[in-house]
């Protein structure tokens, strides 16, 4: 696989390499190696999700307290989305960007997101269904979200009417978020989101030290 670091700190597009003949194909569509040797860490699985959306449906802009964060993977296993990072770390250089990466299940990429960024999607197709790992559980009174067509951050959905849930509909904009003091400090979520691997390997979730191979 391939991983290539998007514009914002903490975040990577993953390109699986795919193998196929007349009978189907397989490819590995998550390293648990590969993943902390590109990112500095290894990502703790604590949860997995999966959603399904009609066309043309938008969720999102979703983040969690940190600490402790929710880093996730998330994958695109039938149909297709537009999965968009948006940088949600106060004091980040990025403050306020948005990337988006079309997830489907042709090229089958996968998007890793670090803790104190922001994660939404619009479903390009019906069935969009993803897949996605978390770092963390769900705690509700620990996950906010951002109004999702805030002007101030500018997303360009790939829809002319995007359907939203209720929650996401009465979710605050970036700047009443951020003087509500909902938003991750980019100082506080550093540490948990490194964006390289040191020359002689990384240190996993309890604190020890593991070579690079």
């Amino acid at each position: 696989m391939k991983l290539r670091p998007l514009s914002i700190e903490g975040a990577w597009e993953i390109t699986p390499q795919q193998h196929g003949d007349p009978r189907g194909l397989f490819l590995e569509w998550y390293r648990f190696d590969r993943l902390a040797e590109a990112v500095g860490r290894p990502l703790r699985l604590a949860q997995g999700n999966l959603s399904v959306s009609a066309r043309n449906v938008v969720r999102g802009i979703h983040f969690a307290d940190v600490p402790p964060g929710q880093a996730k993977y998330v994958t695109c296993v039938r149909g297709a989305v537009l999965d968009v990072v948006v940088d949600l770390r106060v004091g980040s250089p990025t403050f306020g960007r948005w990337e988006g990466v079309r997830l489907d299940d042709v090229d089958r990429r996968a998007v890793y997101l670090a803790e104190g960024l922001g994660h939404g999607f619009c479903a390009l197709t019906d069935d969009a269904t993803l897949t996605y790992f978390c770092s963390t559980t769900y705690n509700p009174s620990a996950e906010h979200a951002v109004h999702p067509l805030d002007e101030q951050i500018g997303i360009d959905w790939p829809t002319t009417g995007p359907q939203l849930s209720a929650r996401d509909a009465a979710a605050p904009t970036l700047a009443h978020a951020r003087a509500a003091g909902l938003l991750p400090q980019y100082d506080i979520c550093r540490p948990h989101s490194a964006t390289g691997a040191t020359a002689v390997g990384y240190t996993d979730s309890c604190g020890r030290h593991v070579p690079r191979q």
